[in-house]
């Protein structure tokens, strides 16, 4: 259908706001000059924000992300010649196929649908595939575990699994089907169960019943309640910076048994744009790095206020209000693969716990119902009084050895001076739960946070109760650092980097360890805390 130079118009506005406000130039094209460039499109200034493109390009001719825009503007303008030339180029800038396919597919439907692109594709041998991201191997326990993917179209989706040790006769077993579907985003997961613990395991996905890729390794988590050693990585702060998307080989290397990925994620900063947010996590399942490291490594996943909304945000008190929380979330649930999320459609949020062996997580939504700092400080909550209500009950019911109080924003005092967005802007609520910690005497609590650029380690002093720890990291990919604050025991913000926790709960004094690394795999810090620092 031809389309009037008004719709033409319109079709653009829509596919460069997005492109360009998904942080396309998220390495070398700042956050704040990508807004200015959406205020030039908000006042119809639709061809300035294209030539910012085009003169990104005639810089850097082989940046796959611009090529990939220039290729959607191109089309929207029904430019079918101009379009597959951006997405030849793009092609051999080493941008992944599945990108045009995973879109926003409004947007990149006219490319896909166009006969000269299959002819493109078979040219250069390039099989398309139906599984366009994943798997992501996410609610591992020490007998289940559940596998995500997305397909290019609604598929069945199924997950076989075999003992690694065993030999070509071991028993293989194959999970109950699965349905992606378009109203999740083409997405879907699969389970396994009846595993054995800290075992490790060979799986592949089955899509409409083909194989699709080749055996992949993951491991169990030790049985549950008993003492065990193992390592894991968390970090935040991972803004899609091609150049240092390789911290997830990094990761890999360290071959942890788990990933905590605690907010700003992907960096989005819409939360009306659905499109938007789509496109953000999309480039991210695309990476190569991240999809090998999250196809062996299970991943738990929060948020913070660059995924929910913008920077230093709230949602506040109400479930529905503002109207764009649900959305938000119903995204981000259709993007991971936790044990839960929050109190489900009743209670939307991304809280939820997990048990390694005797080490329990807690995993705090610091977003979704937190209030805004016009509320007075006595009253403010962040976390609601649902979610308090699970966290409190959640702590004083565990008999882990350590529990682990997991929050996308720090807690410790002066980590951000000046400023409420950390929980020292929610004095009543953290004092709520520190001194319920000391009156029900809940032993081997220890903090782990992110937020703020940097790797540090802080020490919070309790009267009458054991001193709190708090390992920080957040700086996963990110250019921008935070300076490193006094009143920290130490801090590390020289490079890219991420925490690893080591615990050995077979200790006579059980210890858990944390360690600093670099984007290369360089230790650069290191602590280590036993359990009887954390008793009464």
């Amino acid at each position: 259908m031809h389309r009037t130079n008004s719709e033409r118009l319109g079709a653009v506005l829509l596919a460069v706001t997005t492109i360009v406000t998904a942080q396309v130039f998220a390495n070398d094209w700042g956050w704040k000059e990508g807004r200015r460039n959406i205020v030039q499109i908000t006042k119809g200034k639709v061809g300035e924000a294209i030539q910012k493109l085009e003169t990104r390009l005639a810089k850097q001719p082989k940046h796959g992300e611009v090529l990939f825009a220039l290729a959607i503007c191109a089309a929207q303008e029904e430019r079918e010649e101009a379009a597959l030339e951006y997405v030849r180029r793009a092609l051999d800038a080493g941008l992944p196929v599945e990108r045009f396919f995973a879109g926003p597919r409004e947007m990149t439907r006219p490319i896909v649908a166009a006969p000269a692109f299959a002819k493109l594709l078979a040219a250069r041998n390039i099989a398309v595939s139906n599984l366009l991201h994943g798997p992501l191997l996410g609610d591992v326990t020490d007998s289940s575990a559940r596998f995500w993917a997305r397909t290019r179209i609604e598929a069945n989706l199924q997950v076989e699994i075999k003992p690694a040790a065993g030999d070509e006769e071991s028993v293989v077993i194959v999970s109950p089907v699965a349905r992606t579907s378009k109203t999740r985003d083409f997405t879907a997961v699969t389970s396994v169960e009846g595993l054995r613990p800290d075992t490790a395991y060979l799986y592949r996905l089955r899509v409409d019943g083909t194989a699709t890729g080749k055996w992949t390794p993951m491991r169990t988590f030790p049985k549950r309640d008993l003492s065990a050693k193992f390592d894991l990585v968390f970090g935040g702060g991972a803004a899609f910076t091609p150049e240092y998307e390789r911290v997830f080989t990094t990761i890999a290397a360290q071959k942890p048994l788990a990933f905590l990925q605690l907010g700003d994620n992907v960096y989005i900063d819409q939360a009306d744009e659905r499109a938007v947010q789509r496109y953000c996590y999309y480039r991210r399942q695309s990476s190569a790095p991240y999809r090998t490291l999250t196809a062996s490594t299970p991943v738990f996943a929060i948020w913070d206020d660059h995924d929910f909304s913008n920077d230093d945000c709230w949602g506040g008190p109400e479930i529905d209000t503002p109207n764009w929380k649900r959305p938000v979330w119903e995204v981000f649930r259709q993007n991971w693969n936790n044990p839960g999320y929050g109190g489900g459609e009743k209670q939307p949020g991304v809280w939820f716990d997990t048990r390694i062996a005797d080490v329990h997580f807690v995993f705090l939504d610091c977003r979704y119902y937190r209030m805004g700092p016009k509320v007075p400080a006595e009253s403010r909550s962040m976390l609601g009084p649902v979610q308090k209500k699970w966290l409190l009950e959640t702590l004083a019911a565990s008999k882990a050895t350590f529990k682990i109080i997991v929050t996308s924003v720090p807690f410790a005092l002066g980590v951000k001076p000046g400023s409420k967005d950390p929980w020292d802007g929610f004095p009543a609520e953290r004092e709520e739960i520190f001194s319920f910690i000391g009156a029900r005497k809940i032993m081997g609590v220890v903090l782990v946070s992110a937020d703020r650029h940097r790797s540090d380690l802080w020490k919070i002093e309790r009267p009458n109760a054991y001193d709190l720890y708090e390992f920080q990291s957040s700086r996963l990919t990110n250019i921008h650092k935070h300076p490193v604050m006094r009143g920290s025991i130490w801090g590390y913000n020289e490079d890219r980097s991420f925490g690893v926790l080591r615990f050995d709960t077979r200790a006579a004094d059980p210890q858990v360890t944390y360690d600093v690394l670099t984007v290369d795999g360089e230790k650069v810090r290191t602590f280590t805390l036993k359990l009887s620092s954390l008793q009464f």
